[in-house]
């Protein structure tokens, strides 16, 4: 029954647009002041956007309600959400195990750098086997027992022993190990 009242004042509101105060009768569901602004957000809602195709979504909140529609991005504030700051005069480069800053390994470093093999923070240019091919390298001539543990701690890798057997396995690794022993015997 609700219903069918509902209905039939909605009928008559709608044949009384004209009438700007006439509520059809709705002012025992909504207070008339509500209905009044539903309406006229209803019209510009209408004449504003042509474009849903007759579906047009209103959501009504209550004061202090809580609504997200879509979440681009989220800041946190306060100290336990700050980055850390650099100190002044302080370099972000990476730090060197003891087997790896030797003499010796100093002028494989060098070489690599001046090959464009490795940047400035000994960090490798290039691809993750030929890397996994130059660690090899490198902790075999400076006698590195656990060569795949200070590499992958230095680059930030993991499993570069399967790089490295995947690099055997392709033809061009033959010419890199070439440019390596002209490079590092040189």
């Amino acid at each position: 029954m609700a219903s069918n009242k509902y209905l039939t004042k909605k009928v008559n509101m709608n044949q009384n647009e004209e009438v700007p105060d006439f509520l059809g009768g709705h002012g025992d569901l909504l207070p008339a002041d509500v209905l009044k602004m539903v309406n006229e957000l209803l019209e510009q809602l209408h004449q504003a956007d042509s474009n849903n195709q007759g579906s047009t979504v209103i959501n009504i909140y209550g004061k202090g309600s809580l609504h997200v529609d879509h979440v681009d991005n989220q800041n946190f504030y306060g100290d336990k959400w700050a980055k850390p700051q650099k100190e002044k005069g302080k370099e972000d480069t990476p730090t060197l195990p003891p087997s790896l800053c030797t003499e010796q390994a100093m002028v494989l470093w060098r070489k690599a750098q001046q090959a464009n093999l490795v940047n400035g923070d000994y960090q490798p240019l290039i691809s993750r086997t030929q890397s996994a091919i130059l660690a090899f390298e490198m902790a075999r001539r400076l006698g590195i027992k656990e060569k795949w543990k200070v590499f992958e701690t230095l680059w930030n890798r993991r499993n570069m022993y399967r790089d490295y057997y995947d690099g055997m396995n392709q033809d061009q690794t033959y010419l890199f190990l070439d440019k390596l022993k002209e490079l590092f015997d040189s």
